[in-house]
């Protein structure tokens, strides 16, 4: 006879079917070896059942990870670690602000903008060459949460009016002017139609194909911090306060760890861990 299938739920509350393959991938992706990838197959297999969340089914196979290797359960956990640059959203902005450093574009976080009727907070700007970006930073820590069409309509809203004010500057700089929404969940249906019939750049979790936030945090290498397995939840509260948000960042700030009063056999693990992350070794 033919087994059952085993639905999982989703964050957002959707059952869907188990997909083994699926599960493969992602374990190939954080680059874990193919012993570490079926034994963390055959954890999450061995304990699946109707309904079973796939949070829990994320803890079952990052814990396999972490007994083996630091490096493949630190990138298997990077959606988990983008939820982790919180409570407040700034982090968030400054970690996008980087990744578009990453990109070639200079930018700027948390500035105020004049636009051609009132003033607007901007998360982040970004230039290079003849394009200029304004970015809206949209964090949640409820992977349930995603931002609808309103959000999309406000930013693109906002967008034309500095887009106009920035034309007026540089009349004859023949600048490229785009609005941007980036988000560590997701879009609704309705907000990426409008998106893309009104010309906004919307950049989530797994969007858009091929260039999403996971795609440009893979390329880069620009992990955060909160990816680290062997920080604590409160050290990587105290890196987030402190301004440090990639862990490329951390060689540069030993005396900070020290201060934090982690030992130095730590620190070295440490900072091993965030130059492989990083892809620095």
């Amino acid at each position: 006879m033919k087994e059952e299938a085993v639905y999982v739920t989703k964050g957002n509350g959707d059952r869907v079917p188990f997909e083994e393959n699926k599960l493969r991938r992602a374990l190939r992706n954080s680059g874990a070896g193919t012993l570490e990838v079926e034994k963390a197959l055959a954890a999450v297999k061995k304990n699946l059942y109707q309904g079973i969340s796939t949070h829990k089914i994320y803890q079952t196979a990052y814990r396999i990870l972490k007994k083996s290797s630091h490096y493949s359960a630190g990138r298997y956990r990077l959606k988990k670690a983008m939820m982790d640059l919180g409570p407040s959203g700034y982090p968030f902005e400054k970690f996008v602000g980087r990744l578009m450093e990453s990109k070639g574009f200079q930018s700027k976080v948390d500035v105020i903008v004049q636009g051609k009727c009132v003033q607007h907070e901007v998360d982040v700007v970004a230039r290079k060459d003849q394009q200029q970006i304004m970015i809206e930073c949209k964090y949640h820590s409820d992977s349930k949460l995603n931002s609808d069409v309103k959000v999309a309509l406000y930013i693109h809203s906002r967008f034309w009016d500095v887009a106009a004010a920035w034309k007026d500057a540089e009349p004859d700089a023949g600048m490229q002017y785009q609005g941007m929404v980036i988000t560590n969940t997701r879009f609704s249906d309705d907000a990426t139609r409008y998106a893309e019939c009104a010309g906004l750049k919307l950049v989530s979790w797994d969007y858009p194909n091929g260039d999403s936030l996971k795609d440009w945090i893979d390329r880069s290498g620009y992990h955060p911090v909160t990816s680290l397995s062997q920080l604590k939840k409160a050290e990587k509260q105290q890196l987030l306060e402190k301004g440090v948000v990639l862990c490329r960042d951390l060689a540069n700030n030993e005396p900070l760890l020290k201060e934090m009063g982690i030992e130095d056999n730590r620190i070295k693990k440490l900072l091993n861990e965030a130059n492989l992350l990083s892809g620095e070794l």
